[in-house]
């Protein structure tokens, strides 16, 4: 028996070690297009990566929660017409940007207009989802110079706002394993990607009435989470978002605002959409009942109606 157990071993030994050298290939190939992909540029908060793309009206893409520039681009890409230039940054803790001494959203805005001084860039349209909203929000708020508009979908809450009645679609406990280390996030995602549709409130229901360039979205977005150790530390800054020190009041916001949401979003409440639509001065709603927190079924829609809001105030600039 003994004897048997070393052919046995050594087996397992070599599948152990084979699947520890295609995870760390497959990192290091991930984490090298995600810095080669993006630019830096160094402000007073610290460095700052960007991607960008398009020509024309340059528009801000500002991520939502576990993204970085890689799922600004996904943002700007999936939603944004032709005729604009688009600038994604990470934001306080995703790659290529460090958490600096005050990570607040306050600070982030502050951020992004000194990206927009480094860019020589005067003034901004805003694309922003999800904890992508309040630094997009702060901006607007404390450099009202520097937007000409807001896109907002799928409202992460916002200081005076509390999370409270945010219902997780699957329990704490499994985005607390899954983003501790890569390996676990890897492993998934070469098993069975769509297994982590839930993660980002991607149910069943929703994915069945999904357009094949919907799925290509999500597929998109999951695999954009890898890897997760450089997005830990911003994931962790979330309720920065909520701090009472850095309200923000939508009545001060004088451009204006297209707000998207679902009802159904299980990730952000639709409360945080009612709560700035009803304080906005210049705002346009396009509320879905279903559709979850990445508005699956609804792209085209979505799509349609921002191209009607950037022609009616942000018009294109021919190539």
């Amino acid at each position: 028996m003994r004897r048997a157990r070393w052919p046995l071993l050594l087996v397992i030994g070599a599948a152990l070690a084979s699947v520890g050298w295609v995870y760390l290939r497959d990192i290091r190939t991930i984490e090298a297009q995600l810095a080669g992909s993006a630019r830096v540029i160094q402000t007073g908060f610290g460095p700052v990566a960007y991607a960008t793309g398009g020509q024309g009206a340059p528009v801000l893409a500002i991520q939502g929660a576990g993204g970085g520039h890689d799922q600004g681009r996904l943002l700007a890409e999936a939603f944004l017409p032709e005729g604009y230039i688009w600038i994604a940054p990470s934001r306080f803790g995703y790659p290529g940007s460090p958490m600096p001494d005050d990570p607040s959203t306050a600070a982030q805005a502050d951020a992004f207009a000194a990206l927009l001084d480094g860019l020589g860039i005067a003034r901004v349209t805003i694309i922003a989802m999800s904890g992508g909203v309040p630094p997009a929000l702060q901006l607007a708020q404390r450099h009202p110079d520097r937007v000409q508009a807001l896109i907002l979908l799928s409202l992460a809450p916002y200081a005076p706002l509390t999370a409270e009645e945010q219902e997780l679609p699957v329990p704490i406990w499994l985005y607390e394993a899954l983003f501790a280390t890569d390996l676990p996030l890897w492993a998934l995602s070469r098993l069975s990607p769509r297994a982590l549709a839930p993660v980002f409130d991607a149910r069943p229901e929703l994915t069945a009435q999904m357009t094949a360039t919907e799925a290509d979205f999500l597929d998109a977005m999951i695999a954009a989470f890898l890897p997760v150790t450089q997005r830990r530390a911003g994931l962790a800054n979330e309720g920065a978002a909520i701090d009472p020190a850095f309200p923000i009041a939508p009545g001060a916001i004088r451009v204006p605002v297209l707000v998207v949401h679902a009802r159904d979003d299980r990730l952000t409440p639709v409360t945080t959409a009612d709560f700035t639509a009803a304080g906005l001065r210049d705002v346009e709603t396009l509320i879905f009942d279903t559709g979850g927190h990445l508005l699956l079924g609804h792209h085209a829609q979505v799509r349609q109606r921002i191209a009607a809001f950037l022609a009616t105030h942000v018009p294109a600039q021919a190539e």
